[in-house]
Parts: C-alpha cells; sequence; structure tokens
C-alpha cells in the first residue's frame, strides 16, 4: 500500500496541502520535483536552476541519481565510477527497478554508500528474482570475494533471508571466516552460521569471546530463553527506536528530546486501551555494556526497554551508525524475536541507517513500519553544497541520508509529520514530492510534552536549583538585569557558541546574565569539548563578561522543568527569558517545555516552531543564521517588560497545554497503531511490500 499523509491542525482537524513549485533556484527540490511530477521525464529543469545547477558537483550527482536529461547540469565536474554506481542503484530504487542478485552482490564490493545502496535494495532483490537465485549469486560472491567488509557483507545478506537455500551456503569458508582476525567478518559468519546450520555450536567449536559484546552474541546465537511480553494484556505490540544518545540523560553527547519524547510517549501508549506494550529500543556499545550486560529491562507497567549492543567504544553517532547497520538489523530480530508476543507494529523517526535497521528488522518479523518524515537534511542541501568550495564527502554523506529518508518511505505502510497550523506539512510535501497530498492517509497531530510531576518538596526544590544558577531568595538588585536561560545539548546544531557571540556583539552581556544547561559532566566528548573551546574563545575577547555566564552540564528533565517554573514565578523577583539558538529545531520539545512553563521564550524561524510559535504572540521568532541577526533577536528579547512578558508567557502556556500534551499524541498514535495491527494480521509475515 502507499503511504498516505494527512495533518491535525492544533484544534484537531485535519488538513492537507498540496507540495509546492520547485523553489525558485533551489537545485536540489527542483531535481525532485522534476523527477517525480514532470509530464514527461525530458522536460527540462528551468533556466534558473540550469544557470545555478552549472558545473557543481551538487548538480552532477543529482544528475546521475534522478536522471536528468543530457546537459541539464552543466556537466564540467566528472563522476567517478563509484559515483555513477551509487546514483544508478538509488535511481533504481526509486523507480521501482531491481537489480540482478549478480549485480548486487558485485555492488557489495564497492564503497560504504554502494553497500548501503544494496543492503536496503537486497529483500525486493531476493523477492524479485527468487530465494534460488539469490542463494547462488551470495554462494559465488562467497567463493571468490576477498574483502572482508565485502564477504561480512555478503554474509549478513545470507544471514537475512532464511528462506535462502541453506545447502548454496559455502560452509566450509564460512567456517573459516568465523575464525577471522576481523572482527566484523568473523560476526557477520557467525550470524550467518546461525541462521543456517542447526549444529552451530559444532561450527564455532574453539571461537572464544574476546570480550563483552562477544559473549553476547555467542550467547544469542542460540534461541534465547523467556518470554517477558506473553503475559501483557490485550493490544498491539509497538517498538519505537532511539538508538543515538540514552533515554534518560537529555542534554548529554547525542540525547535530546527525543528521549524525554519516548519515555513519557511509552508510558501514556500503555495507558490506553489500543496497545499492550510498548518497547523503546536503544544502543549500547561496549563500555556501556561492561558497565551493564542486562540487554531487556521493564521501564514500568508495559513499557520495555530492549538494549542493542554495539560493537564500539563509543555510542552511536550519525557517521558511524552504517558501520552497525546488519548487526543493529540482526540484534533487532533476535530480542525482539524473543519477547514471547508477535511485534505488530516499529515506528522509526530519524532518516539514518539505525532506522532503515529497524525497518528491515520488521520486515523479517512481519511488523508493519511507521516512519515520521522531516525535512532534514532536504531543506539545506542547496545552501550548503551549492556553492564553491562546498565539501564533497558532507554532500555525499546528505545525499545518503536523504536516499535513507525514500527507502523509509517506500518501506513505510505509513508516513506521519510533525504536525502544527500546516507549514510544516507543506514543506514536508515540497521535499517529498513522492508522498500523496490527499487526506486518506492517517492523522498526524502534533508531538507533546508529559505533564509536570511537582516534587513533595518543590519549594526547598525550587531554591536549590535557583541557587545553583546564581539567582538569590530576595528580589534581584537592579543592576542583575535578565537572566537568559539556554538548555541543549552542546553541539553546532545547537549553536550555544553562536549564541555567546551574539550575547557579547549586541552588547546584551552588560544587562543580562546567560546560563547554558547543556553537555556531559565529562570532557570525553570531542564535539562537546569544541564548543567549549570555542565559547572560551568568545569569552576571551571580552574577559569582563565571564562573571555574567555559567555553563553547567545537562540537568535533568525534572530539575530544568522545575527551574523554568521557579524562573517564571513572579514571587521569585527575578527577570528571566529562554531562548533556544538552534541552527533549526524540527519541532522543539525543550521550546515548547519552556512555553508551558510561562517562560517568554525567543526560538528560531527555521523548522518547524514557527508551527506553533507565533512571533510577537506567544513568543519570538529568532534569526539564529548569523551571530549579528541573533543579537538583534536577544535584544528584542530582553527589551520586553515584564507585563508584555508575562503576557506572552501565558498565552504560550496556554496553547501547550491545551493541544501539545504527550497523552493527546499517545491516544492518536495508539489508534493508528490498532489499525496497523488489524491490516497486519490479514498479511503474509514475510517479503517486501509490492509496489
Amino acid at each position: 500500500m502507499d503511504p498516505a499523509i494527512a495533518v491535525a491542525t492544533a484544534d484537531g482537524r485535519t488538513s492537507s496541502a498540496p507540495p509546492g513549485a520547485p523553489g525558485g533556484e533551489d537545485v536540489f527540490t527542483a531535481f525532485r520535483q522534476r523527477y517525480w511530477q514532470a509530464p514527461s521525464a525530458a522536460d527540462p529543469l528551468p533556466d534558473s536552476v540550469r544557470i545555478r545547477a552549472s558545473g557543481s558537483l551538487l548538480a552532477d550527482l543529482l544528475a546521475a541519481e534522478y536522471r536528468a536529461p543530457e546537459g541539464d547540469a552543466g556537466g564540467s565536474v566528472r563522476l567517478g565510477a563509484e559515483d555513477r554506481a551509487v546514483a544508478r542503484l538509488r535511481a533504481d530504487m526509486r523507480a521501482g527497478r531491481t537489480p540482478t542478485p549478480e549485480e548486487g552482490v558485485l555492488g557489495c564490493a564497492g564503497s560504504p554508500l554502494r553497500r548501503a545502496a544494496v543492503a536496503a535494495l537486497w529483500a525486493g532483490i531476493a523477492e524479485c528474482h527468487g530465494a534460488a537465485r539469490a542463494a547462488a549469486a551470495l554462494h559465488a560472491g562467497l567463493l571468490h570475494e576477498q574483502k572482508p567488509e565485502a564477504r561480512a557483507l555478503l554474509l549478513d545478506l545470507a544471514a537475512a533471508h532464511e528462506q535462502a537455500v541453506p545447502a548454496l551456503l559455502p560452509v566450509r569458508e564460512v567456517i573459516r571466516d568465523a575464525h577471522s582476525e576481523v572482527r566484523g567478518l568473523r560476526h557477520a559468519a557467525w550470524r550467518a552460521l546461525a541462521a543456517h546450520l542447526p549444529a552451530v555450536a559444532a561450527a564455532l567449536r574453539g571461537v572464544r569471546a574476546t570480550d563483552v559484546y562477544e559473549r553476547l552474541l555467542l550467547e544469542a546465537l542460540t534461541p534465547l530463553p523467556g518470554a517477558p511480553l506473553a503475559a501483557e494484556r490485550a493490544g498491539a505490540v509497538v517498538v519505537q527506536s532511539m538508538l543515538m544518545g540514552g533515554l534518560d540523560t537529555p542534554g548529554q553527547g547525542l540525547s535530546g528530546g527525543l528521549g524525554v519524547l519516548l519515555g513519557s510517549l511509552g508510558d501514556a501508549l500503555v495507558r490506553t486501551e489500543q496497545v499492550a506494550a510498548v518497547v523503546t529500543v536503544v544502543g549500547a556499545c561496549r563500555p556501556e555494556l561492561v558497565e551493564d550486560p542486562v540487554l531487556l529491562r521493564r521501564r514500568g507497567p508495559g513499557h520495555w526497554v530492549v538494549r542493542l549492543p554495539v560493537d564500539s567504544d563509543r555510542p552511536l553517532g550519525p557517521e558511524t551508525m552504517g558501520l552497525h547497520r546488519e548487526a543493529l538489523a540482526w540484534w533487532a530480530v533476535r530480542l525482539l524475536g524473543s519477547l514471547g508476543r508477535s511485534v505488530d507494529v516499529v515506528h522509526v523517526r530519524y532518516a539514518d541507517d539505525g532506522s532503515l535497521a529497524l525497518a528491515e528488522s520488521a520486515r523479517r518479523l512481519g511488523a508493519s513500519l511507521v516512519f515520521t518524515a522531516t525535512p532534514d537534511p532536504h531543506r539545506q542541501i542547496t545552501e550548503r553544497h551549492g556553492i564553491p568550495g562546498a565539501d564533497p564527502d558532507a554532500l555525499r554523506l546528505d545525499l545518503h541520508r536523504v536516499f535513507l529518508a525514500d527507502c523509509l518511505v517506500d518501506r513505510a505502510d505509513r508516513v506521519v509529520a510533525l504536525a502544527g497550523r500546516g507549514g510544516g506539512t507543506n514543506e514536508l510535501l515540497r521535499h517529498f514530492p513522492q508522498l500523496p497530498s490527499g487526506s486518506a492517509g492517517p492523522l498526524a497531530v502534533p508531538e507533546g510534552i508529559g505533564p509536570y510531576d511537582p516534587a513533595g518538596n518543590e519549594k526547598a526544590r525550587r531554591r536549590s536549583l535557583l541557587r545553583r544558577v546564581g539567582v538569590r531568595p530576595a528580589p534581584v538588585a537592579a543592576g542583575e538585569g535578565t537572566l537568559l536561560l539556554s538548555v541543549g545539548r552542546l553541539h553546532p546544531v545547537k549553536q550555544q557558541d553562536l549564541l555567546v557571540r551574539a550575547w557579547l556583539e549586541s552588547g546584551s552581556h552588560e544587562d543580562s546574565r546567560l546560563v547554558l544547561i547543556g553537555g556531559s559532566p565529562g570532557a570525553d566528548d570531542p564535539v562537546e569539548q569544541r564548543m567549549r573551546d570555542r565559547i572560551e574563545e568568545s569569552l576571551a575577547s571580552c574577559p569582563g563578561a565571564r562573571s555574567r555566564i555559567q555553563l553547567l552540564p545537562a540537568w535533568s528533565n525534572a530539575e530544568v522543568r522545575c527551574l523554568e517554573r521557579a524562573l517564571a514565578d513572579p514571587a521569585t523577583g527575578v527577570r528571566a527569558r529562554y531562548v533556544c539558538p538552534s541552527a533549526k529545531e524540527e519541532f522543539g520539545l525543550a521550546v515548547l517545555e519552556a512555553m508551558e512553563s510561562g517562560l517568554a521564550v525567543a526560538a528560531p524561524a527555521r523548522g518547524g516552531i514557527p508551527t506553533y510559535l507565533v512571533d510577537g504572540v506567544n513568543g519570538l521568532l529568532l534569526d539564529t543564521s548569523t551571530s549579528r541577526s541573533l543579537g538583534a533577536g536577544l535584544r528584542r528579547l530582553l527589551a520586553l517588560d515584564e507585563p508584555a512578558a508575562r503576557a506572552i508567557g501565558g498565552r504560550a502556556r496556554k496553547l501547550v497545554r491545551d493541544a501539545y500534551s504527550v497523552e493527546r499524541m499517545a491516544k492518536t498514535l495508539a489508534d493508528d497503531y490498532r489499525a496497523l495491527a488489524a491490516d497486519r494480521r490479514g498479511r503474509p509475515a514475510r517479503g517486501v511490500r509490492p509496489r
């Protein structure tokens, strides 16, 4: 079935919007819209796009991937054979063409991006050309291919499709790989042997685990005991994923608002009648497994957490996710398949290799797939890469993410959007022209936040938190000025370094204090350390400002929300404002939480925040593209007098409490999950959804 999309506005009405016309000189958008919407594949690009595209690597890669007519892109940059091979595979996926198994096997020896495309297409290849031919191609590849990374992928493709004829697996060669000194290759061999040989223990005689990851992997090769979900009540079993960052450590490393959302959403879903259990899937690298080797744990009534082991010394990041894609899919199938209840729905929320791994696990488990799509990195492709001197590797990685998003849209039984007043959905449809614009699809409500749960000693807790940010219990002296609070993980996209520069350059440091909360307690995260270094460089130019800024490690979500309430309370006697300086926010849960507290909030105009924040009404919208424009926004925020700030904060609080609760979000999703679960029972458990 084709995915469809519909949107609920804040008052609950359903609306839909057609994709916009090609965006002027937006090269990326023009290529994609012409590809899916033009009456003829030979239709030329608009002249303005052709002029801007001429001679750029971006345009040449797009022309190859979207099969542009000759001459559309200028052609001054020669693409290598690998670029063309990757583009051909991606074009096949988008056009519904299926390469032969032999072509797929040849692609396993290519670049990481080419191997990723083969892995994404292989299920369709095996379905289209038959299990026997696919298995024979894998057999031939394993007999002749020597590159460890290529052999590892061939073995994972064999492990992924148990319908492949086991007799065609070259057992002797695979057993040799099982003793390889190359970790990734021997692990792939173990997984393949477990899929195809009943006597896997005999085949792995002499193999010894060298660390906690290998011990867990060897243990998982045999049937896993237990059925923890068997006793759960009737209803759908729903899987939601968050493979980057920690579920309960917001603001540290790559842990952001998604962890807070999934924690409260999972709890809310199991309180509905439609959902029996929620399983939140996270990643766990080797150091985390040493600290805690337990892979399945109950988080609360009906809400479970499954940890997928990751063979890495560091938590997963966007640049390393692809190295573990096939292993993640295998672990997900193994662990989710041992719960004692079949999984009905798998819901993924990022366009990355981890989401594709979970989508593949959904296919193997016979579960429905839901994908929350956002126009990221789509909206920035032309801006970032259509300029001289753009980083070609960064461009290729962004186009890879676009490809992954298209794969997820193609595989999904349901595509949902971050909804609001409609603008966000218009942008989504503009960047995903393959999505239908009618209203026949599922309802997508705005994301929401959980209710604030005050502690029993709330007053004492507030006083303690206020002291940590330098606020005295007595009314603030006139010279203290305004306290500017900003909360978020310490990361370039959050732009705390730009905020500090803007605060200094605009003179805002003279009449305000800046409190930044975010980052890990230690200094072992290189991304966070670079951000701290940039902040220090800015402060070096204005030593007098050091006494008026605090950079604090991340707090718990409960502590942040308690502090925000204390700052918004007139009885505290402090002028306080909240500022989010991010380059963009797809939705901005931390912004919603600050609005719900009653603080006057300023947040980026780019992304999804304008779907609920109306400039000058319930907050201020910022141009966060430069320190100068951000500084101007800070001056505007600081200029709000207290009556105006309280009025803005009051309207913001009412909107969030009326329209953006996690309970409302859970109710709508639960209805949709139930419908998908009923649909699933009438579909085959395996195979690729027909195009």
